[in-house]
């Protein structure tokens, strides 16, 4: 996929049609892998229609770093262990909701005992997936040993998995800015962060890109979260596809209380402005730019 003019839409559903087209052929793995209910409900899960926004990054990023063939797996590996994490996310123990993507939340759709036992089923379905996409580009080892460590470190107690914690104890309490930040930069910030960084090593960009493809990330992620905070405040369940009003029914801090909706707008614009800044350094980052202006447009 190549970056052309500022024709976005049309590449977004591009990269959700590839990604899409994926993630069907690995729910039949996993319904090969896992028969019965939990294979299925991978399926189920996997066919949420989501943004697409991680591997939207995967795919800006290798193309950004000058990168040949097509990060095709790698993307789809950062929509599973994503799609993982909002399985286990919407678990009765943690935020307890009924509404993904607009449909039955899978412990709904199928049990809880399923919904766990899927989430992590989906963890070996992606670490089985980018081997696959190391061999579709014949990627070294040493390339290969840093994908994993960058993916398994944003999704993992560093990264996604330790924010989910950092976000349950913060539950009815009322967090300075420096711990909102730290919350929101390892629960959603890192895996976006590492959608990109993997794209940029797909493509084996040299160290200076990477830099600037590490501190894009960490911008936008950011950016992205605060976004979702403005969104769950002022917009409705259908418009979004989820549970509208979460936040503020869990007792949980947020931009949009801590600095009001307009102060956390404009944070997010600063975020966003900074992203550019930085990735416009290399080369061939145009649709990175544009996710950047894209995330804080967003309605949904």
């Amino acid at each position: 996929m190549t970056s052309t003019s500022d024709d976005l839409g049309a590449w977004l559903a591009g990269v959700r049609a590839t990604t899409d087209a994926t993630l069907a052929a690995w729910s039949q793995e996993a319904a090969q892998r896992w028969p019965g209910a939990v294979g299925a409900a991978i399926g189920y899960a996997l066919a949420g229609e989501g943004k697409r926004l991680r591997p939207a990054l995967v795919h800006a990023a290798f193309d950004a770093a000058g990168g040949q063939g097509h990060p095709t797996d790698f993307a789809a590996v950062v929509e599973t262990v994503h799609t993982y994490s909002l399985v286990h996310d919407d678990l009765p123990c943690m935020d307890d909701d009924d509404l993904r993507r607009g449909r039955a939340t899978v412990h709904r759709a199928y049990s809880v005992e399923v919904a766990v036992e899927a989430g992590f089923r989906m963890v070996a379905l992606a670490s089985w997936g980018l081997e696959r996409g190391a061999d579709a580009l014949t990627l070294p080892r040493e390339t290969r040993t840093a994908l994993r460590a960058v993916l398994f470190q944003g999704a993992g107690v560093a990264g996604m998995i330790g924010g989910q914690m950092l976000d349950l104890e913060a539950e009815d309490r009322v967090l300075t800015r420096d711990e909102l930040v730290a919350v929101h930069r390892a629960k959603t910030g890192a895996l976006l962060t590492a959608s990109v960084v993997m794209g940029g090593l797909a493509a084996k960009a040299d160290a200076r890109v990477l830099e600037a493809l590490q501190a894009y990330g960490g911008s936008v992620g950011l950016a992205f979260q605060i976004v979702d905070d403005i969104l769950d405040a002022t917009a409705t369940s259908e418009a979004l596809g989820k549970t509208a009003g979460k936040d503020a029914r869990q007792g949980k801090s947020t931009y949009a209380e801590l600095l009001g909706v307009e102060g956390a707008r404009q944070e997010a614009e600063r975020l966003a402005t900074d992203a550019v800044r930085v990735i416009a350094t290399v080369k061939g980052s145009e649709r990175l730019v544009q996710i950047a202006h894209h995330i804080i447009g967003r309605a949904s």
